[in-house]
C-alpha cells in the first residue's frame, strides 16, 4: 500500500529558500568559491543559522551588507576566509 503525501510550501518558505540560495551563490562569487564549498563553509561556521535566525531583517538589507555580515559571523565562529 502506497501513501501519497502532498507537501505545500507557503510563499514565505519559497522566498526564504530562494533568498538562501542567492546569499550562498553571492558569497561563493565574492570569495571565489564553488557554491557547494560556500554552502559547507556557511553551514560549518554558522552563517546559515545566522540567516535563519535573522531572515526578517536581513532580507530587507542590501545583499552586500548581508554578505559582509555572513563573513563576520563565520569569522567569529572560526572561519578563516
Amino acid at each position: 500500500m502506497q501513501i501519497a503525501i502532498s507537501v505545500i510550501m507557503s510563499q514565505k518558505t519559497i522566498w526564504k529558500i530562494q533568498y538562501f540560495g542567492l546569499c550562498i551563490n553571492e558569497f561563493a562569487r565574492k570569495y571565489r568559491l564553488k557554491p557547494q564549498i560556500a554552502h559547507n563553509y556557511l553551514q560549518k561556521y554558522k552563517g546559515l543559522q545566522f540567516l535563519q535566525d535573522n531572515y526578517e531583517v536581513e532580507h530587507t538589507l542590501a545583499l552586500d551588507d548581508t554578505i559582509h555580515s555572513l563573513h563576520k559571523v563565520c569569522a567569529y565562529n572560526g572561519g578563516t576566509l
